[in-house]
């Protein structure tokens, strides 16, 4: 292929994404890599949670048309951003290697989420990062916020909250740090991220020669870990749309997974850990689901989503 068309969102940290995948393509191959931008349904409807809206399919849809109209080749996602199942004709071709997993916790006034006095105003549009918000300070006021990282961080200066939580790996990639006085990270501890959180997935339409021109990008330890998490979330139907945590790391051959869920004002959840070889990676998602739906997990969830 001569030339290739990356369908991306207009957002900065999109862009910036898009933007990588554009260097590395052209520095591995040689071709040409251009960017089309397109607005999402995400992207514009800010004045609602996303649990209420329709979850994560809002920031793929417009691109994944784009690709099966033949006007773009492939797009890049916040992985975590990204549906279990892709429309007929497009596959999630590569996982590039994953930044930092951790949400950290912003604010230019506390220095951390135990300096918050009670009541603190905080800012997330997760229900995940609720829950587990109110699970370390049930006292605080924890507030939807919508919109991309800037004009998030721009909420924040504007004192429209006393603190946000905002992905690490996002923070990283706009080199954004600077602009706050106060941040640090969670611990896995204290906060489960959401699945694939750290990861961009590259989805392109189903052609051998696409296929295997783009394989370079996967990173096997991350596609690893996010295949585990996205199967979790998989097996539990679970989404957006209601609490749902689930980290995996893998390190010399073994592999950690964590994972949470519960109800969005943290009045019930479970939360599990589990150890497997990672030979055993294939089935750990779906086993891991199986184990919380034996405990009641899918009921929880149906709560939550009323709630939500």
């Amino acid at each position: 292929m001569k030339e290739l068309i990356i369908a991306t969102r207009k957002s900065a940290l999109a862009l910036w994404q898009s933007e990588y995948v554009k260097k590395l393509i052209e520095q591995k191959h040689g071709i040409k890599v251009s960017l089309q931008g397109f607005k999402t349904k995400g992207d514009v409807l800010l004045d609602s949670p996303l649990a209420k809206i329709g979850g994560k399919g809002l920031f793929t849809k417009e691109l994944q048309q784009s690709m099966l109209r033949n006007e773009t080749h492939l797009a890049v996602h916040s992985l975590k951003d990204v549906p279990s199942f892709f429309p007929k004709g497009l596959k999630l071709v590569a996982v590039t290697k994953r930044e930092d997993v951790r949400d950290s916790f912003l604010s230019m006034k506390y220095k951390s989420l135990q300096d918050l006095p009670k009541g603190a105003r905080v800012g997330t549009t997760s229900l995940r990062r609720k829950m587990q918000l109110l699970l370390l300070r049930k006292d605080l006021n924890v507030i939807s916020l919508r919109g991309n990282v800037n004009s998030r961080l721009a909420k924040l200066k504007n004192d429209d909250f006393d603190a946000i939580i905002l992905a690490k790996a996002g923070l990283s990639r706009l080199g954004l740090e600077k602009e706050l006085n106060y941040i640090s990270e969670f611990s896995l501890d204290e906060m489960i991220p959401a699945a694939s959180q750290g990861a961009l997935g590259v989805e392109c339409v189903e052609n051998l020669e696409l296929e295997r021109l783009l394989s370079f990008l996967n990173d096997e330890k991350t596609y690893i870990e996010t295949f585990i998490e996205r199967e979790f979330i998989k097996n539990l139907e679970g989404g957006c749309q209601v609490p749902i945590g689930i980290n995996a790391c893998l390190k010399d051959e073994k592999i950690r997974i964590k994972a949470i869920l519960g109800l969005p004002d943290a009045s019930e959840f479970l939360k599990e850990e589990l150890e497997i070889s990672k030979d055993e990676y294939e089935k750990a998602g779906l086993k891991l689901a199986q184990s919380m739906i034996a405990k009641g997990a899918k009921e929880l969830l149906q709560r939550a989503l009323q709630m939500a």
